[in-house]
């Protein structure tokens, strides 16, 4: 995986956790279970940081996405995309490329194989 989708899947990481700490039935939940939920402040400028890294065409599709799915970022599994579940075109060449990044003919996400 280049290191562009690595810093993608990061930021993904990143975003959900901001957002499940920012949801206040979930923040409930996490302190009821012993979990504190602070430090929202660090998680975002770490997110800031993170996404200065990442090529700025890249992460305009990522954050326009992310309007629409919670996660835009998805593994590949066999031909398969783990974020709509439908199979890929077999591609007799992929794309060595390490530059480019492969998305969903289906649903369009972001996808990157394990």
């Amino acid at each position: 995986m280049n290191s562009q989708l690595q810093a993608l899947v990061a930021l993904q990481d990143l975003d959900l956790m901001i957002r499940e700490a920012k949801d206040p039935e979930h923040a409930t939940q996490e302190e009821e279970l012993g979990f504190p939920l602070s430090g929202v402040e660090k998680l975002e400028r770490t997110r800031e940081r993170l996404a200065k890294q990442i090529d700025e065409r890249l992460l305009q599709i990522y954050e326009r996405m992310s309007r629409r799915f919670a996660r835009v970022v998805v593994p590949v599994e066999g031909r398969v995309c783990l974020g709509c579940f439908m199979g890929l075109p077999t591609s007799p060449k992929r794309n060595a490329d390490s530059r480019t990044v492969e998305h969903c003919e289906n649903c369009g996400r972001i996808l990157y194989r394990i």
